[in-house]
């Protein structure tokens, strides 16, 4: 069709992963050295094969997308949404053409930019001038486009005073700044954002949806936005996406998907099993579990609105991380942000210099806040003084909870998402 841009068909990605089993009995040089040599021959096999190396004495397939159909047209606004794990980054890698699909094709009309990580396309040694220039050349654009755009992506971006320095010595902020402002106005047709927007501030994330609406509107430039923030979601897109598990769920409007996507992800029980995350041992810090805590130290998941409510983080930290601070928001079943806190509220941060170790942390919600509901709680952590050389977690929803607000002697549910109980007196 005239006005699709993009159009997959049977898309899928497929990628290896090595297992070491280990045999549990000694082994003499006579066993070791044929196993090096095996070892050698296998990984140049793999690479003249695929490409990629895979440690291990087992091999595992995993599919990270598997046939996904779908058709974007010019200039639709699309978010794709979907837990961490669900395919979401490696889908915007594909588009990007930074991997090649393993089964299937995708068809795309027109320049792509992507933002797609912190510095995408930066080289640290480079100023922010140098980068600029760098980056639209990677994007395909001519020095004469650039120049002309210049002015614009510098004055958006804020970092004027920084722009002869060397971009490794920005923080992630200004990182980011940088980034989204050559993408968003350099003279692409499709414009792929994923989540490093969560890096700025509210106002320049404001700032940035204002100027994606924009180039989308104006200029018919197709957007594709991943975001666990419901709200922007809801405000800036006009069609969502749905992935589970590598695979289109959901395919519609806005406020379907994200009720579809609230309710897949939320599965409150009353099971009494925490949330578990696989460790990486590349992560300087890392949430390993979850478990929800009543002020009686009962586990639960379900809470009655008297209940103080503890979220209990067991993490570890593999080196000492300055700066590193925790950020956690409390989302209704709509999406929207009822409650936001970071490990400043309590006037010092917890988290700064922590010694290797493993740590639990509380954090606890009082009781008689929120009203009766069911209600998602997202994390990240990262450092202040942004060092782009840490590898922080971001983990995202971590768990959900569900609270009961009974009237004492009538039974019925109170309205509303807050349940503070409020005084009325007569005074004359």
């Amino acid at each position: 069709m005239a006005n699709t841009v993009i159009k997959a068909e049977k898309l899928g990605k497929k990628y290896l992963i090595g297992h070491e089993r280990q045999s549990g009995r000694y082994k003499a040089l006579r066993d070791v050295l044929p196993a090096l040599i095996n070892k050698t021959l296998n990984k140049a096999k793999q690479i003249f094969n695929s490409g990629q190396i895979i440690t291990g004495n087992e091999i595992e397939e995993f599919w990270a997308l598997r046939d996904l159909d779908f058709e974007i047209k010019k200039g639709e606004r699309i978010g794709i949404l979907g837990r961490n794990g669900a395919g979401k980054s490696t889908l915007l890698k594909v588009l990007s053409r930074i991997v090649d699909p393993t089964s299937g094709s995708v068809h795309i009309k027109g320049r792509v930019a992507s933002l797609l990580e912190v510095g995408t396309g930066f080289h640290p040694e480079l100023s922010g001038r140098e980068n600029i220039y760098l980056n639209g050349s990677i994007l395909g654009m001519s020095r004469f486009e650039i120049k002309n755009k210049f002015d614009e992506i510098v004055a958006f971006s804020g970092v004027e005073t920084f722009l002869d320095t060397p971009v490794k010595r920005y923080s992630s902020g200004m990182y980011v700044r940088l980034a989204f402002s050559v993408a968003a106005h350099l003279e692409t047709e499709i414009l792929i954002v994923d989540e490093v927007l969560a890096v700025g501030d509210a106002e320049f994330q404001k700032k940035c949806l204002g100027k994606m609406g924009e180039i989308s509107n104006n200029d018919g430039r197709t957007v594709l936005f991943v975001s666990h923030n419901m709200a922007s979601i809801r405000q800036f897109c006009n069609r969502a996406l749905l992935l589970d598990k590598g695979q289109i769920i959901g395919n519609g409007g806005v406020s379907e998907i994200i009720k579809q996507y609230v309710n897949h992800n939320s599965g409150i029980t009353n099971n009494l099993n925490n949330q578990l995350f696989i460790e990486d041992p590349k992560k300087e810090f890392q949430l390993l579990s979850v478990d929800l805590f009543n002020n009686l130290l009962e586990k639960k998941n379900i809470f009655e609105c008297d209940d103080e409510i503890i979220i209990q983080l067991s993490c570890i930290s593999r080196v000492s991380v300055p700066g590193l601070y925790g950020y956690l928001t409390i989302e209704n079943n709509e999406g929207v942000i009822i409650w936001a806190s970071d490990t400043f509220d309590t006037g010092s941060n917890c988290l700064d210099n922590l010694k290797p170790n493993f740590y639990k942390i509380n954090i606890v919600l009082p009781s008689r806040v929120l009203g009766h509901g069911e209600y998602l709680v997202n994390i990240a952590f990262q450092s202040a003084q942004n060092l782009s050389g840490f590898f922080i977690d971001k983990p995202g929803f971590i768990c959900s909870f569900s609270i009961s607000d009974n009237y004492t002697d009538r039974g019925n549910q109170r309205l509303g998402y807050i349940s503070n109980i409020l005084k009325w007196e007569i005074i004359n």
